[in-house]
């Protein structure tokens, strides 16, 4: 029997009619990773935009290090969150263990690195473009990092984005700290994987698409945001000439 129509119909009857459960869920799930990809892209984007221009003894390896971590799977990020959190952890005493708290730490953890390596590349092309003209007028490492950020701050903005959607649409970090306990650190991610194990496909298709939607919104902005900047740039080359000319 094909139970693919049903239940698609049925989830998109509970999106529409705007099922507390679901929107609870997704409302839930947003404000862990928009808080998430707040923190750790403020983090991420400083030390980036910092590594992007200082010139120090180890930097390659930093680097490298950086680069492993965005590889590091959600579930093992999860699972230092919990070490850290558990009772006989570091941090046990702040009780946050199973907490909207421990999904964002966690979430933030693997939203940093993702800001922090981004941000770099841009930070570090915009560098070479013009880091010596910055320095000869007296500007120091930290001042450069600040003024090649601003400078590059339209492509920051897709750097947000990436950390958005990587935060969203991760299950494992938050599925070990956070328990995915039923009207407290259920997300959206966790509630498809139960939901589909319990056989509720309506929930887990609706949840789903909402996902889906979300994602695809981000690409969707960031996609707008190149093409504008990429517009952008062209005008701004062509004037240059006429600039020039006019001089």
């Amino acid at each position: 029997m094909d139970t693919i129509t049903p239940s698609t119909l049925t989830a998109l009857r509970l999106i529409a009619s705007l099922d507390p459960e679901l929107w609870s869920v997704v409302g839930r799930s947003l404000a862990v990773s928009g808080l998430a990809t707040l923190l750790g892209g403020a983090l991420g984007m400083i030390a980036g935009a910092w590594l992007g221009v200082a010139r120090f003894r180890g930097r390659h390896v930093f680097i490298t290090l950086l680069n492993t971590a965005l590889a590091v799977p959600a579930v093992v990020v999860g699972l230092m969150v919990y070490l850290l959190l558990s009772r006989s952890g570091p941090l046990g005493f702040l009780g946050w263990l199973f907490s909207f708290q421990a999904m964002v730490l966690a979430q933030t953890c693997l939203v940093l690195p993702v800001a922090a390596a981004l941000t770099r590349q841009v930070v570090e092309d915009a560098e070479r473009l013009h880091g010596e003209q910055l320095a000869s007028l007296g500007a120091g490492t930290a001042s450069r990092a600040a003024l090649l950020a601003w400078d590059e701050r339209h492509a920051l903005l897709t750097v947000w984005l990436a950390a958005f959607g990587r935060a969203i649409s991760e299950v494992g970090a938050v599925m070990v700290v956070g328990g995915n306990i039923e009207g407290h650190t259920r997300v959206m991610t966790t509630a498809i994987a139960l939901e589909t194990s319990k056989g509720d496909l309506p929930m887990a298709l609706g949840l789903g698409i909402v996902l889906l939607a979300v994602v695809l919104g981000l690409n969707a902005l960031v996609t707008a945001l190149r093409r504008w900047r990429e517009r952008a740039d062209s005008a701004f080359a062509a004037e240059r000439p006429l600039h020039g000319a006019g001089a």
